[in-house]
């Protein structure tokens, strides 16, 4: 079986969809298929290469002429290539992989990662559509996209060809009662009610301290949020890390408040590290923390309920230890053999 999968670009910027196509294309490659990249490139090339997938050069940026030359491009790389599937990550492709189809005998899958954004809807062009959970798939139902073109393969990353044995990160040496979070730097992160939640219990744990790791357009937003507090000196802004694994192994909470999140990969990240988690209750993330079994969930949009949650793990050290080990519990599900086993399953599906 020939596979091409295609999405805008494979930069190594902690973007989840970049990462997850990244992994699956170099199991399917190991396993022996021919496998190949469409995309705008970036830090990832080199580690197909060693993978033996192949890499197509497309910039799908979405100005009238590029579009038409994309369009022009892409068949030239189908006509080469000649897949048999051809899995869309990102809208551009999926729009792509469909109107170009024209004469050409391969079969489409797509997968939603963002199903909060109203292009989204696009995916269902597909013959199949996955969905990275089971909230994405009934979001996905309710508007619109047909029950039989949809399949849930949950996210995992645990096993990555990205990323190292977790045993081969040192981790780092944090401030007492470190508190972190891994995540763009967008509202819909929930930073600014981390950052409200942590001002709110900072005086009654002075040696505590929250990291905040990653990048984003609203990173000056939440800068100006900490240094309004009274505690700014104890609010670190990280940036991007490439191997945030270094700091999951040094916290003792991890926090993920995001209002929309349908299947984050930081959250299997943070329970290999065995790290205790809270995080919101909204899409996916209770499902990937066993529905409530391996970390505390709380309400989306309320730093009251997080302070609460962050009081009382770190109030009592017997308790916060459980949540540690309740993380690192059923962590079989999170690897990206299963992810990459049940999707090849969703491929030949179709292809008989």
């Amino acid at each position: 079986m020939r596979i091409i999968h295609i999405l805008n670009h494979i930069q190594e910027i902690g973007n989840g969809i970049v990462n997850v196509a990244i992994d699956l294309a170099c199991l399917q490659a190991k396993a022996g298929y021919e496998v190949a990249i469409i995309s705008a490139g970036g830090e990832y090339e080199k580690l197909l290469t060693q993978f033996g997938v192949q890499h197509y050069y497309l910039n799908q940026s979405r100005h009238p002429i590029n579009i038409i030359k994309a369009a022009v491009n892409y068949q030239k790389i189908i006509q080469a290539f000649q897949p048999d599937i051809v899995h869309a990550h990102m809208m551009t492709g999926i729009v792509l992989a469909r109107t170009l189809k024209v004469n050409r005998r391969y079969n489409i899958i797509s997968t939603v990662h963002n199903e909060f954004q109203s292009a989204s809807l696009l995916m269902g062009l597909a013959d199949r559509v996955i969905a990275v959970s089971e909230a994405v798939k009934n979001s996905m139902i309710k508007r619109g996209i047909p029950q039989h073109k949809l399949r849930v393969v949950r996210n995992g990353t645990l096993g990555s060809p990205r990323t190292r044995n977790i045993r081969d990160y040192q981790p780092l040496e944090l401030n007492n009662q470190a508190i972190v979070t891994v995540a763009g730097m967008y509202k819909r992160k929930g930073i600014a009610e981390l950052i409200s939640a942590f001002a709110k219990i900072a005086e009654e744990f002075p040696t505590a301290h929250l990291y905040l790791v990653g990048n984003g357009p609203d990173r000056e937003l939440f800068i100006s949020q900490a240094k309004s507090t009274s505690v700014v000196d104890r609010i670190h802004f990280e940036g991007f890390q490439p191997e945030p694994q270094k700091y999951l192994l040094g916290s003792d909470i991890f926090v993920l408040a995001s209002h929309q999140d349908p299947c984050p990969l930081v959250i299997s990240e943070a329970r290999e590290a065995g790290v205790a988690i809270i995080a919101t209750q909204v899409d996916g993330i209770p499902e990937a923390l066993d529905y409530g079994q391996a970390g505390v969930l709380v309400p989306s949009q309320n730093n009251q309920a997080l302070a609460q949650a962050l009081r009382e793990l770190l109030s009592n050290p017997n308790i916060l230890q459980q949540w540690k080990d309740r993380a690192q519990e059923n962590l079989d599900q999170l690897n990206v053999v299963r992810v990459n086993r049940e999707t090849l399953s969703i491929y030949h599906e179709l292809r008989n």
